[in-house]
């Protein structure tokens, strides 16, 4: 395959220009103004389009059994959606129950996306429980390249793991140099607020919030500072939701914590008013963290626009009305997540940047490429760069146009963010050289995802 991309604004986490990109076979091999058409060579006119690295979102759920069912999403329906919102890589949080085999659990996995995912993956590995057998398996997984683990200070009996365990979970992470992503609440006071809001007949999704209020999250998200500055392992807070809780983590990092922060792209959009929606309709809003007060949205735009907030994420994970309604009558039932890894870019572009005061750099930055320097993925991804991977995004910011679940590519029957305006979309999506997606439609080849194995970006000696 020999692609050549002309007169589109290239623009990096540095830099932005005009020139030329050609690609063969699946890497781009030369970048500069007016080059040579090759013989064969497909031509795409980019002009009046900005040309992005391809987006990257460090923080999805495809396969996911939760709360007694699983997310609808499939590793085809999940990868394509992710291609015609922009995003070229993901990686997935493999989240065994605690009673698990961890093993077992990687298997079936990557069992599940191999040949099935139309982009590229690759996997946070879970540490949901420790027994004789986790550190031997864990040093295994890092060895193959899954060099990154997630554990969960919530979700007590399933996917939660005590102190001593995240103990060694970083004590091993410092090791081998291996970044460990949390979710940071305080499982035992969401456990005891679920109970006494219950036990006062408070059962409907309004009350999801008040279960995991900012404080619940900020708590934890210190509580895993800390562990990081005792054991000297790399830290990553994901969808943090508030300014309470993003204050925690910078006082960490002011101290000389190493802790990166991610939120998500509802927590940017979307308030409590949303999930305070009656019945279902609030249900299909429920998500953990919940969504805020609206009054955090500024100080996570502000954060996110100085680089305070590194990247931004999904969380994607679709449960469909039916699951939603399995929470009827006690909110604690609620599948929790929301459908968003076709949105994702969009969505940021739109109200960051064409609304807002992102700039085109930090846009990219946190979509892309600082997510592809923290996980062990750049340069070949996160960059446009002799040598890299050609995973392009030609965007149009002329398009515009209304997200609904009628359009959608994953596969739920409702979105989070219906009826939201766009201002741009992807125009043309390459993976690895070969166009993926024209004008918001699939075009590529299912199941030519490869499993990304990376390596450890820093000794941890």
């Amino acid at each position: 395959m020999t692609l050549l991309i002309q007169n589109g604004e290239i623009v990096t986490s540095e830099k932005r220009y005009t020139a030329d990109i050609l690609v063969e076979g699946e890497t781009i091999t030369q970048i500069g103004e007016r080059l040579a058409v090759p013989d064969g060579a497909e031509v795409i006119d980019a002009s009046g389009k900005y040309v992005f690295p391809g987006f990257i979102d460090p923080h999805v759920h495809i396969h996911l059994p939760f709360m007694g069912t699983f997310a609808k999403d499939t590793h085809a329906t999940g990868s394509q959606a992710a291609l015609i919102g922009g995003t070229t890589t993901y990686i997935e949080m493999l989240a065994p129950a605690g009673s698990d085999d961890l093993m077992d659990a990687w298997h079936l996995w990557t069992g599940m996306a191999e040949g099935n995912s139309a982009c590229d993956y690759s996997f946070h590995i879970g540490v949901t429980a420790w027994n004789d057998s986790t550190e031997g398996y864990l040093r295994e997984l890092v060895a193959g390249g899954m060099t990154s683990f997630k554990v969960f200070l919530a979700y007590k009996g399933a996917f939660g793991i005590e102190d001593a365990a995240l103990f060694k979970t970083l004590t091993l992470a410092k090791e081998l140099g291996v970044v460990v992503t949390a979710h940071c609440e305080n499982a035992e006071l969401v456990s005891q607020l679920q109970a006494k809001l219950l036990s006062e007949g408070k059962t409907g999704p309004e009350w999801h919030e008040p279960s995991r209020p900012e404080q619940v999250e900020a708590d934890g998200t210190a509580h895993f500072a800390t562990f990081l500055e005792m054991t000297g392992a790399e830290g990553y807070v994901v969808h943090l939701s508030n300014a309470k809780a993003l204050n925690a983590a910078l006082d960490a990092k002011a101290r000389g914590v190493n802790l990166h922060i991610e939120s998500v792209i509802p927590h940017f959009v979307l308030d409590k008013t949303f999930a305070e929606r009656p019945g279902v309709e609030g249900a299909k809003h429920v998500m953990s963290p919940p969504l805020r007060d609206k009054s955090n949205h500024a100080a996570l735009w502000a954060a996110l626009e100085r680089g305070e907030i590194d990247t931004v994420a999904t969380d994607h994970c679709p449960f469909d009305v039916a699951q939603k309604h399995m929470g009827d009558g006690n909110f604690t039932l609620i599948p929790n997540g929301i459908p968003a890894i076709e949105d994702r870019v969009n969505l940021l572009y739109t109200y960051g940047v064409s609304r807002g005061s992102l700039t085109l750099h930090r846009f990219v930055d946190a979509a892309s490429t600082r997510t592809a320097k923290i996980f062990g993925l750049y340069p070949k991804k996160g960059e446009i760069a002799v040598g890299s991977d050609a995973d392009l995004v030609i965007y149009d910011p002329a398009y515009r146009g209304t997200i609904s679940a009628a359009t959608s590519h994953v596969n739920n029957d409702y979105s989070g963010f219906e009826g939201f305006a766009i201002d741009g979309r992807p125009s043309v999506v390459t993976v690895r050289g070969q166009v993926a997606v024209r004008d918001g439609a699939f075009v590529g080849e299912p199941g030519r995802g490869q499993l990304l194995r990376r390596v450890p970006h820093r000794s941890g000696a």
